[in-house]
């Protein structure tokens, strides 16, 4: 499943009712109804029922009710609708993107006295960062990811090009590119989307990390990537551009197609586009991702929220969270799922194996978490934000501008952002 949101930049509060039941109540006897909203689909859907059945049949105080409310990229405004009609789930689904815009309001459940239960310090320091919004956790770790790079071994291989190490630099990475690349067969080194969405961002965060920079100054209050880090990253893409060794994705994913048929010969991308790549007939290997400085790479994490209907719903919600997340069955999630374990002891299970073995090359992406370090800032202006770098990004790309241009004018822009009332 693609991690990277539809952002929203503006979201009213109050909004239509939407469909589906939210909220809950206690019943006689103690016990708790707990209704949770997701945006799952296929093998995801069908393992979060599983699960909920397991659960519901072991814990006999409390009822879980998993319930599907559409697309995720909507489902900030569905639940913010939902609070305003009085009947927010017990627990959401959310992007970690969110977080900033859903800890603003009341109905939101501070979670931070629940840390020592839920083991927190098991969760990936990314998962951690995203979940945070002003030293209160309003979140606790859905889903977890990270860019890789993914190669294809035959096409390395006619090259006469030695595989992808954990060492690869930038130039290791740009010379394979260029002798990738091929205009008479159509084949391109690299792929980068090039829509100037989100997704034309996190990969430039990525380069930006790797050289050493950072998105924004330590207090949020100015723009820190027009730097010699952030002039480095979109030079080094602009050089591979000029040589023609990048396929610019316009957004449609027609990179993976091309990729699987051996018309590219690397991507940077996440395990989400793992189960596609293996089904085609390439070779293909994983490796982390080539830098000079620093091998570091971008997480997108995903958080269940949980929504204030009551004490006795509040404490629900948390025992099945603490549950669900805990690493046993977060390891049979993976397992049925694909899905990168949310919790470090995990990859210390005895069924660890069984998951690295049933998704080959999945191993890199777990271990690449700990190259995970920085996060996007978690603020209601990041959208914002990225609307103007994923601008710079593609003028750069597309040879409409020059690197030092296009950031000193992101770099203006962005300030202005941050420095407008919020």
């Amino acid at each position: 499943m693609k991690r990277v949101c539809l952002f929203v930049v503006a979201i009213a509060l109050f909004l239509a009712g939407c469909g589906g039941s939210g909220g809950s109540s206690s019943t006689k006897g103690g016990h708790v109804n707990i209704v949770l909203w997701h945006g799952y689909t296929g093998v995801e859907a069908t393992a979060m029922n599983t699960l909920t059945r397991e659960f519901n049949a072991t814990h006999h105080n409390i009822t879980v009710t998993a319930q599907f409310y559409g697309n995720s990229d909507y489902a900030l405004q569905k639940v913010l609708a939902a609070i305003a009609g009085g009947k927010p789930p017990d627990i959401s689904y959310l992007y970690g993107s969110w977080a900033a815009n859903i800890a603003t309001n009341p109905s939101t459940v501070n979670l931070s006295p629940y840390l020592s239960e839920l083991g927190w310090n098991d969760f990936w320091l990314a998962e951690r960062h995203v979940a945070t919004v002003n030293g209160k956790v309003v979140g606790i770790p859905a889903l977890v990811d990270n860019l890789a790079l993914v190669y294809n071994k035959r096409l390395f291989a006619q090259a006469h090009l030695a595989p992808p190490t954990a060492n690869w630099t930038w130039s290791d990475f740009e010379n394979a590119a260029i002798k990738l690349t091929n205009a008479s067969t159509k084949q391109f080194g690299w792929a980068y989307v090039n829509d100037a969405s989100e997704d034309t961002v996190w990969r430039y965060w990525a380069l930006l990390w790797q050289a050493g920079g950072s998105i924004l100054t330590p207090d949020g209050k100015h723009a820190a990537f027009d730097s010699p880090a952030g002039l480095s990253a979109l030079t080094f893409l602009q050089t591979l551009a000029a040589h023609n060794a990048i396929y610019l994705d316009n957004g449609s994913g027609n990179y993976l197609g091309l990729f699987t048929s051996g018309h590219i010969g690397m991507l940077y991308t996440g395990p989400w586009d793992l189960s596609s790549i293996a089904q085609g007939n390439q070779p293909y290997g994983v490796q982390i991702l080539p830098a000079d400085l620093n091998h570091q790479t971008i997480s997108g994490p995903d958080n269940w929220v949980v929504f204030n209907n009551g004490s006795a719903q509040v404490k629900g919600a948390v025992e099945f969270l603490n549950w669900f997340t805990s690493p046993a069955i977060d390891l049979k999630w993976s397992l049925m799922t694909g899905d990168l374990p949310i919790r470090a002891s995990v990859t210390k299970l005895p069924g660890y194996a069984n998951y690295v073995k049933k998704y080959p090359g999945i191993g890199v992406w777990v271990r690449n978490l700990n190259n995970a370090t920085q996060s996007r800032p978690v603020t209601t202006t990041y959208p914002k934000v990225s609307t103007v770098i994923g601008q710079m990004v593609q003028s750069v790309l597309l040879g409409k501008a020059q690197p030092q241009q296009a950031l000193s004018q992101a770099g203006q822009q962005v300030n202005g952002i941050l420095a407008a009332p919020s």
